[in-house]
């Protein structure tokens, strides 16, 4: 099996890589300002550096290399970072997602696309309409909703109209080993300072009222393999988390939004119903784990 990633620079990509490898999967990896090591994706496979608002290049590398599977994972994926650059995110996710699926369609290509989607496309949801279901309208609170969105009704259509295979993944909140700038990260982060000397034994807080429910990016990624093997094409599939947290209860990122949702908890029952996924990674094992992270990283 061939897999295709792109945005595997970011925090996601290396953990599917390294996924892929083991389950004996050819890679090819693209990054384009990668925060990760991109000489660990080089031991996997194939990675090459792609802006994917480049279309041309785009297209020859999925051309040379004719992928079974394809992950896209590329973004410009902070909801902060989209205030600041509002027309650098919308052309990143979404036309970046037009470019993959136009070169698809123009190469005769059609494997299977699994697009990362995003729980920010939902935006405010009232305490009474708790898990969120697939079903749910979309309202997005900041530019990167938004460009989720674009990235999501661009998979449907595709898929609609010329039966592209495309499944969207509305991804809840993930963390664990590599993650940065939200609530494990932060709080693990200062932990390991405080332990080292680097950081006085207080910790920085912002918003403590708001809940999560937080998934590992390990059993993230083990969804994205099992929905490209039994997925159903054009279809959408929350992947979320089966509790959710008060924040106050791990402490908070010191990070906070314009318009911050009180509270983000997806209905997975589709996506299990449909690949038997379940989570299998408890959060004390992703805050240690965190916690190794940064205590060799710092």
């Amino acid at each position: 099996m061939k897999a295709f990633i792109t945005g595997a620079g970011g925090f996601m990509g290396p953990h599917l890589a390294r996924f892929l490898h083991e389950k004996g999967a050819e890679i090819m990896s693209t990054y384009y300002e990668p925060i990760s090591d991109v000489k660990e994706l080089k031991k996997l496979g194939k990675a090459i550096e792609l802006d994917v608002r480049d279309k041309e290049k785009f297209k020859k590398l999925l051309k040379d290399y004719k992928p079974d599977q394809v992950y896209h994972l590329a973004a410009q994926s902070y909801p902060t970072v989209s205030w600041e650059k509002p027309n650098y995110t919308i052309q990143a996710n979404v036309e970046g997602t037009i470019n993959l699926f136009e070169s698809l369609k123009e190469l005769k290509m059609n494997p299977v696309v699994i697009v990362a989607c995003s729980s920010a496309e939902y935006g405010f949801v009232k305490p009474e309409e708790i898990p969120i279901k697939e079903e749910h309208s979309l309202l997005p609170l900041h530019p990167y909703g938004v460009s989720k969105v674009g990235q999501d009704f661009l998979t449907y259509q595709y898929f609609k109209n010329f039966g592209m295979k495309g499944i969207r993944v509305r991804i809840f909140n993930t963390t664990g080993p590599g993650k940065v700038n939200d609530v494990c990260s932060d709080f693990t982060k200062q932990a390991v300072m405080i332990e080292k000397g680097l950081q006085k034994p207080i910790f920085k807080v912002g918003n403590l009222n708001a809940k999560r429910a937080i998934t590992d990016v390990r059993d993230i990624i083990n969804a994205f393999y099992l929905l490209a093997e039994k997925g159903t094409p054009g279809e959408v599939y929350n992947l979320c988390g089966e509790k959710a947290y008060l924040i106050k209860d791990m402490l908070d990122a010191k990070l906070v939004r314009p318009t911050d949702e009180p509270i983000i908890f997806g209905d997975s029952t589709k996506l299990k119903n449909s690949t038997g996924w379940k989570q299998s990674i408890p959060i004390d094992k992703t805050l240690r784990d965190m916690i190794e992270f940064w205590r060799k990283k710092l």
